[in-house]
């Protein structure tokens, strides 16, 4: 049985938060760091994460699920597994080659969208994918983050009118 309890400790062995000084993706600077690059490595902690998103959604009318690159795809692949909705992943900016897609997967007008994204702080990169989404036709309806660091993202998807719903905050782990 999936749980928070239990995704808590997976992060503790596998010492995702690390001590010391950091630069995050939003410039800020910070003396701890949430490496949940190597936990979406690990197939238990993705599962288990997958598990818990999933049940959060069960009831909604929700058609496509999206994670931004880099960090979100292997979430949202993995919810993607666990739910059965398809997978729509959100390119940091179009490529200038191929397709020359931003969102890769098929998003059609009026689907609904649970979007995912590993850790936030400001919120800003998936802030960046929800307006790729609204711009292509898409409703995002939820938005789940695993770790929220407690630094305004989940204020800042307030004002878009969009509810954040972090698995864990940081002060969690610590407790």
């Amino acid at each position: 049985m999936a749980s928070k309890e239990y995704l808590i400790d997976l992060l503790k062995e596998n010492k995702v938060f690390l001590e010391g000084d950091f630069t995050l993706s939003s410039g800020k600077k910070s003396n701890y760091y949430i490496n949940m690059k190597k936990a979406i490595t690990e197939p238990e902690i993705l599962s288990t994460i997958s598990k818990l998103i999933t049940e959060k959604i069960n009831l909604d009318e929700i058609d496509k699920v999206a994670g931004p690159a880099l960090g979100a795809v292997p979430i949202a692949t993995a919810v993607s597994l666990e739910s059965k909705l398809p997978l729509l992943m959100i390119r940091k900016e179009k490529k200038g080659y191929g397709t020359s897609k931003l969102i890769e997967g098929e998003l059609n007008e009026g689907d609904n969208v649970i979007v995912v994204e590993d850790v936030s702080t400001t919120g800003g990169s998936l802030l960046k994918a929800i307006k790729a989404i609204k711009e292509n036709g898409g409703n995002v309806k939820r938005a789940f983050v695993v770790v929220d660091r407690q630094e305004g993202a989940i204020e800042e998807f307030e004002k878009e009118n969009i509810v954040l719903e972090p698995l864990i905050s940081v002060n969690e782990f610590f407790d």
